[in-house]
């Protein structure tokens, strides 16, 4: 679990209500018409601009934003080093059967047992990590169409609010309770962009880069072990991969 992401949204809606409830009542703030307008049209226009196989396959990989990923370079190096030092001394065949914690190291020690130069195994890695480049990007740039659609959504219902306020000036005792029901959209079009969509966009944009940074480590430890490169150059090699908190460690 992502403590942050869920601190950071629950501080956000804990500040609103009590921005909400300092001038009175919170319920004032509540209009379900509103709020499915602009939930609404914002999954609406997303749906037309992406489609629905993309948009439910960005919503499943919106949930990483709340939950953190399991990693620890140093030990993929640590057991880099011990799959290299094998090899090295028991040949590339020794490698087979031994088990690897992670399925990407696994898979470009599986091919190069299975006789694939360093070569050809670094460029089918990297096809699968620029196809997982590109999903992800994808669920990123759906969020971020998200984040800049709801605020319009949120001026569409104002709009409409406005429309028919005017359409009752006959009653001004209606003008000010119709006015602050027409805003009502744009606040919830902005809680959910500013809030929401933004942070889960640039979250995921976050995991995204420390995944291909954890592959990217993998394949050159992959390259290390089919060279049968010593450990004290591999060691150095593949904490450039590593973010400099984590470097130099024993």
């Amino acid at each position: 679990m992502d403590v942050g992401t869920w601190i950071g949204i629950a501080a956000g809606l804990s500040l609103l209500a009590l921005a909400m409830a300092s001038g009175g009542s919170v319920a004032v703030f509540i209009d379900l018409p509103s709020l499915g307008l602009v939930l609404g049209g914002t999954f609406a226009a997303t749906l037309i601009h992406a489609g629905l196989p993309s948009l439910l396959g960005a919503l499943r990989v919106g949930t990483q934003a709340f939950f953190a990923r399991e990693t620890n370079g140093r030990e993929t190096i640590a057991q880099v080093i011990g799959l290299a030092t094998k090899a090295r001394q028991e040949g590339l065949v020794a490698l087979e059967h031994e088990p690897i914690r992670d399925s990407f190291l696994a898979r470009g020690v599986r091919l190069g047992v299975d006789g694939l130069g360093p070569d050809a195994i670094r460029a089918i890695l990297e096809q699968e990590l620029a196809s997982l480049r590109q999903r992800h990007q994808l669920g990123q740039s759906i969020f971020r169409f998200m984040g800049t659609t709801a605020p319009g959504m949120g001026m569409v219902g104002t709009l409409v609010g406005l429309v028919q306020m005017l359409r009752s000036l006959q009653d001004p005792s209606s003008i000010g309770p119709s006015m602050a029901l027409a805003l009502v959209t744009t606040l919830y079009g902005a809680v959910l962009a500013f809030l929401l969509c933004m942070p889960i966009a640039a979250k995921l944009e976050q995991r995204t880069q420390e995944e291909v940074a954890e592959k990217s480590l993998a394949i050159a430890g992959v390259e290390s072990i089919l060279r049968g490169e010593n450990a004290l150059l591999i060691r150095p090699k593949l904490e450039a991969y590593l973010p400099g908190t984590q470097r130099g460690r024993t």
